[in-house]
């Protein structure tokens, strides 16, 4: 049984509060793109189950892979029979495109169909969340307005539809740390959540990403990709999530040359 675990961008980002446990309140609207990564799980050929990972290398331990962290949490609840897990890696690393959380959710789900075991789309969530605060979103992977750490969602209706996505990854690996170092939070003059409702040409100057000044300063190589973006005729650009990846919505193919990703918006 095969899926394909898609990234996401995130439109605007907006650092509102610290909280007493360390971590900051955010807003942010989780958009789901056609960058797949490929999951299938079959029954083992041995005694026990193996993961084997192909396409972009996966450095670290495969026990610490979210796919697998993913299948033990169902093992801890469910009798499960040992699988074979398959992982083909297409979406960049410390880019901010979700790729590890949408794997991680993909193969919550991918079980729960494989081992015909039921779980609500409610529980499938609450799983998710305990492997990062971004996971919840992949279980029904459309379109939402997130707020506390990017665990809160809410349904908003958005579409690209007509609508090419480029999406640029410089050589640059931004670790959550990093990304958060100096940032101060502050209320929006306007949120993101009435930005997005207003045409996508209006979003230049109004619909920003908190972390891009400081990535910005410290890696001017992520803000040449926006201007590269904006040069190439984009109606809007910007970093997604923490970055490094920096992505442009075009209303035409863009002729882009180098490693661009380019895919039709859904």
């Amino acid at each position: 049984m095969i899926c394909f675990p898609n990234a996401k961008i995130n439109l605007g980002l907006n650092i509102i509060s610290k909280r007493p446990d360390g971590y900051h309140n955010i807003e942010t609207v989780f958009y789901p793109i056609n960058l797949l990564d490929a999951l299938e799980i079959v029954p083992a050929a041995g005694e026990s189950g193996t993961f084997i990972q192909s396409g972009i290398p996966i450095e670290g331990n495969s026990s610490d892979n979210l796919v697998i962290k993913a299948l033990r949490i169902l093992q801890k609840q469910y009798a499960l029979p040992e699988v074979d897990i398959y992982l083909r890696k297409n979406i960049p690393f410390g880019a901010g495109l979700g790729g590890g959380s949408a794997d991680a959710s993909f193969m919550l789900k991918l079980v729960n169909e494989f081992a015909g075991l039921h779980i609500s789309v409610e529980k499938l969530e609450e799983l998710a969340a305990t492997l990062g605060a971004d996971c919840p979103f992949f279980i029904q992977n459309k379109p939402v307005f997130a707020e506390g750490i990017g665990n809160i969602f809410s349904p908003i209706e958005i579409s690209f539809k007509n609508y090419y996505i480029a999406l640029i990854k410089p050589d640059v690996h931004v670790s959550t740390q990093e990304a958060y170092a100096g940032i101060k939070p502050q209320l929006p003059v306007k949120s993101i959540k009435e930005i997005i409702q207003m045409p996508v040409h209006t979003w230049k100057n109004q619909l920003v990403n908190d972390f891009e000044a400081g990535i910005f300063a410290r890696y001017p190589q992520v803000r040449e990709a926006k201007e590269k973006l904006y040069e190439a005729g984009a109606v809007y650009a910007s970093m997604s999530g923490s970055g490094s990846a920096v992505f442009g919505l075009f209303e035409t193919k863009p002729e882009l040359t180098g490693n661009v990703f380019v895919v039709q918006a859904q």
